[in-house]
């Protein structure tokens, strides 16, 4: 093997080992994106079933008192 040949070779390596660098930095960087949306989207989603058992308790409590009204008359 020629010093001339295994110089190419090392080039080589290295230029693949950089297009891996990069790659694992997107990689990485795509994944800390889609962590802090997923992050949110759960909080999104807490809310969103909070306000609704909200909702479901005020709309049972005006079932509830219109029953009570209907009793009464």
């Amino acid at each position: 093997m020629d010093a001339g040949n295994t110089l190419e070779q090392m080039q080589q390596l290295s230029a693949r080992i950089d297009k891996l660098l990069e790659l694992v930095r997107r990689l990485a960087d795509e994944n800390r994106s889609l962590r802090q949306s997923q992050e949110q989207l759960s909080t999104e989603r807490a809310q969103l079933l909070s306000k609704n058992e909200m909702a479901r308790s005020r709309v049972e409590a005006m079932i509830n008192r219109l029953k009570s009204l209907e009793s009464n008359a």
